[in-house]
């Protein structure tokens, strides 16, 4: 089986050949830190762990880097409104982003860059770029002449007239064409800067992961990926800067495959300030558990547009009761290898159909009332191996499903009324064991009768 994922670049979905099979490499472009993360963040965060874990299944050295962008017009613009250097604004919301993907059970990268440690990989960029005259400098700004490279729109399959419409940079008189993108700009006192052969200044926003992705990972890496926002202009220009220095112009000699997911809209509106539908993951995570949040962000294949909602959030977290079920079910069935089947494999293989995945986990759980025991144990190996891919049923069963809390401060109490409810059963006065369980449900406790005894959980 090998592992088939969709090329931005190419348009079509590829099996993936590395350029190094010793070593995979991936770049994804990271937040930018002046606010809290919201969940298309998180769906970009998220959907990259994935990926990740997957190709660590099929090669033993995967590096992941994703930068964190801590200089920015959004950062300075935040740190003024509240009279806060940026760097304690950027420091505090770095660590916010990281605890909030991490309760998703998103991993940390490998490498994590952060663009201020990298102003001299930039200039250096921007110094090879004028010498081979793909960058100018006027009025204290360089900007890169689009123009000049020939394979300018092959990631957006964007016409000329489209990418100016889009290319979110106004038309300044300085710019030689309307397409041109800044790739330094003066910093006039007080904002913040560097210095630079052409003034006192800081980076334009593009230019900081072509710098920080050839540091970090060489050049060709394997795949680059974001967000489908990103495409253009930013992976775009990416692409022009880097691909500028090969004479070929060929964007292959920058990143093989370029990765994106699709955009979260919430109850079916796009995520706006506007609208005030913004989902903060620091919000949500007071509401709901990581699993359920993550599982949710998995539920659509990674390149469809995810509708939020309460009821596909629901679902999710019933779909995760039902797994944890089953593996509490098979506590006692013992694992000797953590296996995952060649239908499911194929699946997820296949550029991380999630959706098909899932479902063939509920065809599985569904059959485990039925199952012998070579079969109960192959459904355990499952959920166990695939859970450990998706980032879910991490929990203990237990714990998850809310059985004998041993901090509940009610245990004793309640285990009196089982046992009381359990003697009542014996002496056949069903109309005691009846109000004995309306009378622990009104406490929210559940009670369940196994051929182990009874256990209870907080509903």
């Amino acid at each position: 089986m090998v592992l088939k994922i969709h090329n931005t670049l190419s348009g079509t979905k590829e099996t993936f050949d590395p350029v190094d099979k010793n070593h995979v490499r991936i770049y994804a472009c990271g937040p930018t830190v002046y606010n809290f993360a919201h969940i298309g963040n998180a769906r970009m965060a998220v959907v990259n762990d994935l990926l990740v874990n997957v190709l660590r299944t099929q090669f033993k050295r995967v590096t992941y880097v994703s930068n964190i962008t801590d200089i920015d017009d959004k950062i300075i613009d935040a740190a003024h409104e509240l009279n806060e250097p940026i760097k304690n604004l950027t420091t505090k919301y770095t660590k916010i982003y990281n605890d909030d993907m991490g309760f998703l059970n998103v991993k940390l990268p490998n490498i994590q860059p952060h663009a201020t440690d990298h102003i001299g990989e930039m200039i250096d960029l921007i110094k090879k770029l004028m010498e081979k005259n793909y960058a100018y400098e006027k009025d204290g700004h360089v900007l890169f002449h689009v123009p000049s490279f020939s394979k300018y729109g092959v990631l957006s399959k964007r016409n000329r007239d489209e990418q100016i419409a889009g290319s979110r940079v106004d038309v300044a008189p300085f710019k030689k064409d309307p397409a041109d993108f800044i790739l330094w700009k003066p910093s006039p006192d007080p904002l913040p800067g560097w210095k630079s052969p052409w003034g006192f200044g800081r980076p334009g926003w593009h230019l900081e992961c072509s710098a920080m992705s050839e540091k970090t990972l060489g050049l060709p890496f394997d795949i680059h990926s974001g967000g489908m926002d990103l495409v253009f202009p930013h992976h775009e220009n990416e692409i022009a800067q880097t691909c500028s220095l090969d004479d070929n112009h060929e964007p292959e000699s920058f990143a093989k495959f370029w990765f994106h997911n699709g955009f979260v809209n919430v109850e079916g509106e796009k995520m706006s300030k506007s609208i005030g539908n913004i989902k903060l993951v620091h919000d949500l995570k007071k509401q709901y558990k990581g699993e359920v949040l993550r599982l949710t962000l998995l539920s659509a294949h990674y390149r469809q547009p995810l509708n939020w909602t309460k009821e596909i959030i629901d679902q999710n977290s019933k779909m995760l009761d039902r797994f944890y079920r089953s593996l509490k079910d098979l506590q006692d069935i013992e694992t000797s290898s953590e296996t995952i089947s060649e239908e499911i494999m194929e699946s997820l293989l296949d550029d991380l159909n999630t959706p098909k995945v899932l479902a063939k986990l509920n065809t599985l759980s569904n059959t485990l009332s039925s199952a012998n025991s070579e079969e109960k144990r192959n459904i355990k190996n499952n959920l166990i191996a695939v859970g450990k891919i998706l980032g879910v049923m991490q929990e203990d069963p237990n714990i998850w499903l809310g059985y004998n809390q041993t901090a509940n401060p009610e245990k004793e109490e309640i285990e009196r009324l089982i046992n009381q409810r359990n003697e009542a059963r014996r002496n056949k006065d069903f109309k005691l064991a009846d109000q004995i369980r309306d009378k622990l449900k009104s406490k929210g406790i559940e009670i369940e009768d196994t051929k182990n005894g009874t256990i209870w959980r907080k509903d």
